[in-house]
This record gives structure tokens, C-alpha cells and sequence, in this order.
């Protein structure tokens, strides 16, 4: 298991876009890839639906978790689209 905690950069969070964007990647890793809050319960990243109940914010911190192939390469697209300001 591939794990990292990052820092949502988007200035408006992580709204429909990017959390879209970040459920599609995750869905088409197909690895097994979680987000979630500290201290809160992991959610499917491959779920819009998930993603977006988490209510994520510029400037939240999130931990994702990615088990299953190619796991770092996979991690290291998702973190970059969580660092990523899709509003600019």
C-alpha cells in the first residue's frame, strides 16, 4: 500500500471539477484508492459522490491510500491533481 497526505490546493476546494477529475483517475487506476480526512473515515476516491461528501476545502489536509498495481505511479497522479489549482 502506496499512502500520502496532501494539501488541496484548489483556491474554490475540491468542487465538482476537480473532484470529478480525481474520481475518474482513481476509478481508471484500477487499483484500489481511498481519501479521507484526518481523524475521518476513508471513502471511495473512485466515487464522485464520496469525494464530494468529504466537503474538502483549500487548504484541507487528506490522506490517500492506493493498494493494488502500479500503486506509486498511481498515487503520485492523484496527489498531483490534489496540488493542482484547478480555479486559476
Amino acid at each position: 500500500m502506496a499512502e500520502k497526505t496532501v494539501t488541496i490546493l484548489s483556491q474554490q476546494g475540491l468542487h465538482a471539477r476537480p473532484a470529478s477529475l480525481f474520481a475518474q483517475t482513481a476509478a481508471a487506476s484500477g487499483a484500489e484508492v481511498t481519501i479521507a480526512k484526518p481523524g475521518g473515515a476513508p471513502v471511495n476516491a473512485a466515487s464522485i459522490l464520496g469525494v464530494i461528501s468529504l466537503g474538502l476545502g483549500h487548504g484541507d489536509e487528506v490522506t490517500v491510500s492506493v493498494t493494488g498495481a502500479n500503486e506509486d505511479v498511481v498515487l503520485a497522479d492523484l496527489v498531483t491533481l490534489l496540488e493542482t489549482d484547478h480555479d486559476a
